[in-house]
């Protein structure tokens, strides 16, 4: 919430806002923003990247739809539609899962907030590297806004060669910072 949805969806100032997240994971930051679009009416367009998704045993073992207060079908739903299609959730948010590697994949259109959420610059550094956010850079809209929690020197090094400004910003209990960037043409 704080890094994603507080330092990332809450500074979005449009009433429709197209996102790009990289590392769909559990669907935390899905359900999040779905959550936040409806209390708020953003329409928004979600397009998430993920090489792994969880299979059903995982899936099906999360307290999300509690901790969130989302639908149990919504969130059954989500996790059961197919992957490479557009999936229309409400007349306000539709999601694209895009079953590929960071590296390799190939979004459509501009987003406005990218979610940068691939496992720490020490476990995958090949996902963490200017190339990947120089590709990010080419797919936002002027004013975008990226938020990640890693705060690494190689990390803020990457985004500026990419072109974004780096903003530090205190982290969640335990964390000391993370990284909200943005940038402009």
């Amino acid at each position: 919430m704080h890094i994603f949805i507080n330092a990332g969806f809450n500074s979005i100032q449009k009433k429709s806002i197209r996102i790009l997240e990289y590392g769909m994971g559990t669907g935390l930051n899905l359900f999040a923003t779905l959550d936040q679009a409806m209390k708020r009416s953003i329409t928004v367009h979600y397009h998430t990247i993920e090489k792994y998704p969880l299979c059903e045993e995982e899936w099906r073992n999360l307290n999300i739809p509690e901790v969130l207060d989302v639908n149990k079908s919504c969130f059954k739903r989500i996790h059961t539609s197919p992957w490479d299609e557009l999936i229309t959730i409400n007349k306000l948010f539709t999601i694209y899962k895009d079953k590929s590697d960071f590296r390799t994949a190939t979004p459509e259109g501009l987003f406005d907030l990218i979610y940068y959420d691939a496992f720490s610059p020490d476990i995958q550094p090949h996902l963490w590297q200017p190339e990947i956010f120089q590709k990010i850079a080419d797919h936002c809209v002027n004013g975008a806004v990226l938020t990640t929690y890693s705060s690494k020197g190689i990390v803020k090094r990457a985004l500026k060669d990419a072109g974004f400004s780096i903003e530090k910003i205190p982290g969640p209990p335990g964390k000391r910072e993370f990284i909200r960037a943005s940038i402009t043409s």
